[in-house]
């Protein structure tokens, strides 16, 4: 009995070591003042971090890059060192390019029809009937994207909310974020926009 009892720890501890490999990795956004691109007004900081590195991109998505992919991923941390609520519900992130062009985020449950299979594409069969050629999963349809996505409604007074925004664009030299919307949840009177250079 000892040696079955030792067998079936030995098998329990494997199981668990495998299945905390297998867990997500945890992925924390630093102090929004500590990213080298960030902006302080009426109280409330805001850092921005593009993911555009491949082991940057590691960290947050795992195996998945998702700039490899067309879709620019921006981290952007809130903290709010008001004495008030803020309410981030209507928030709007805009890329703006060099020459004034914009980009409007993606909302991060589209994400995953992007550069993905539109439709199935059709194989000829015997006797002319078409065959559904089997798709292939479209990477961007990852946890990682919409999990890891900017959702906060409220930030409470003296809290911090981080989360990323998505865009179908390049980086390029010279690209801010422009985001706007945040507004005192008492009053409803918006908060100052804020312009971060991304680059």
């Amino acid at each position: 009995m000892p040696f079955l009892f030792k067998r079936l720890v030995l098998f329990l501890s494997i199981t668990t070591a495998y299945a905390a490999d297998k867990e997500p990795a945890v992925f924390r956004a630093a102090a929004a003042a500590s990213y080298a691109h960030h902006q302080t007004a009426s109280q409330v900081t805001i850092g921005v971090d593009p993911f555009v590195d491949a082991e940057k991109a590691k960290t947050a998505f795992g195996k998945l890059n998702p700039y490899e992919l067309g879709v620019l991923p921006v981290l952007v941390v809130i903290e709010n060192d008001t004495d008030k609520t803020i309410r981030l519900d209507r928030i709007q992130a805009v890329y703006t390019g060099p020459r004034g062009d914009k980009v409007e985020a993606t909302p991060s449950g589209e994400v995953k029809y992007l550069n993905g299979p539109r439709r199935p594409d059709l194989i000829p069969g015997p006797a002319g009937t078409p065959k559904v050629a089997k798709l292939k999963r479209n990477p961007l349809n990852a946890w990682e994207i919409e999990g890891r996505a900017f959702a906060a409604k409220m930030l409470p007074a003296g809290q911090t909310a981080s989360g990323f925004f998505y865009f179908q664009t390049g980086l390029q030299r010279g690209a801010t974020l422009y985001l706007s919307g945040l507004a005192d949840a008492t009053t409803n009177k918006e908060l100052l926009y804020y312009e971060i250079p991304l680059e």
